[in-house]
């Protein structure tokens, strides 16, 4: 779901669909993150990647950002926050040590500011995971 436009149109709803994903020209996009539940899961089985995944795949994005299974909102929203934070240090980090960056900053984050030491369960960042080009955007 993107933020509806005032007021939606049949066209313009909001909903970002499998068919409007398809039809995009991502060729100079870095990388999609798809941060909400399930993003990177085919059905149930946890082998393949989801009709979402793949379609931003065919629009020409190298690589992605997903996730495996539910998230909780609140680590995923200081995980995120942590890539791109860590990934806007320069080009010399790659997608991949920005995630990994990010999830070492979240397991971490009940002994500093946030309190949260439940961020340091799998279950707060071991959803996510980078597929496809996991290098600097020069790569």
């Amino acid at each position: 779901m993107l933020t509806p436009p005032s007021p939606p149109s049949e066209s313009d709803d909001g909903l970002l669909t499998l068919d409007d994903v398809m039809s995009l020209k991502l060729n100079r996009t870095e990388w999609v993150i798809l941060s909400a539940c399930n993003t990177a899961a085919l059905g149930r089985s946890g082998e393949g990647f989801s009709g979402l995944a793949r379609a931003f795949f065919y629009a020409g994005t190298p690589s992605l950002l997903v996730s495996q299974w539910s998230v909780d909102d609140a680590a995923t929203d200081q995980l995120m926050t942590a890539v791109f934070t860590a990934y806007a240090h320069g080009s010399k980090v790659s997608r991949a040590a920005a995630l990994h960056e990010a999830m070492l900053k979240l397991m971490t984050a009940g002994e500093t500011e946030s309190g949260h030491a439940y961020f340091a369960h799998p279950f707060a960042w071991a959803p996510f995971i980078v597929v496809g080009e996991g290098g600097t955007a020069a790569n």
